[in-house]
């Protein structure tokens, strides 16, 4: 329950600030306006975040040992959320002439573009969950920590690349070195992951 409020609060939240924060300052109530617009993932996991702190602290858990146990069932939610993505027409690619490229029909220009949902759902859903299967039954979730920063590094990375593929949000368009936003949280995620790794080594 905590997991979930924060989730759809952190998510709603991240696309305000992220995306649409031009939005938000035209209308005070666009953050309630779900229904115009939509979510962000990194909002989310920084919501998500909150919430296990929150139940950590008032059931006298530790923070990684939830996170941990959390982490691994990400990618099942992730593979199905792209895959809505998909069915929905939205967060559609980039122009290609590749042989599996798609007109989608939200799409005003009408242009065969990358399907990077999909991309997102193979890599950030399907393949994720199995590093993570194996992870799990190899004993890993006795180095507390490990597992949860292994998946800001492993996201980040997946993410990063295929947004190479993935059309930019237009309101915001490319940013520093050519990277859109999405990029650019990644790296961040990207380099909390390294940095929670190098001090699990230390452990």
């Amino acid at each position: 329950v905590y997991g979930l409020l924060c989730a759809v609060i952190g998510g709603r939240l991240g696309s305000v600030l992220f995306y649409d924060f031009h939005l938000q300052l035209e209308d005070p109530f666009y953050f309630l306006k779900i229904y115009q617009g939509g979510m962000s993932f990194h909002g989310g996991v920084i919501g998500v975040m909150v919430g296990v702190w929150i139940f950590a602290y008032r059931k006298g858990y530790k923070f990684f040992q939830l996170t941990d146990w959390v982490v691994p069932q990400v990618p099942i939610a992730l593979f199905l959320g792209r895959i809505a993505n998909f069915i929905n027409a939205e967060l559609y690619g980039r122009p290609t002439e590749v042989s599996w490229g798609m007109i989608f029909p939200s799409d005003p220009e009408g242009l065969v573009r990358h399907p990077s949902q999909l991309y997102e759902a193979g890599f950030e859903g399907i393949i994720l969950f199995l590093i993570f299967t194996i992870l799990v039954k190899n004993n890993f979730l006795e180095r507390k920590g490990f597992i949860s920063a292994l998946f800001l590094v492993f996201y980040s990375t997946f993410r990063f690349f295929i947004e190479f593929f993935r059309e930019p949000d237009l309101q915001i368009g490319y940013l520093l070195f050519n990277l859109t936003l999405g990029q650019i949280l990644c790296l961040i995620f990207f380099s909390i992951g390294f940095f929670l790794l190098k001090k699990n080594e230390r452990l």
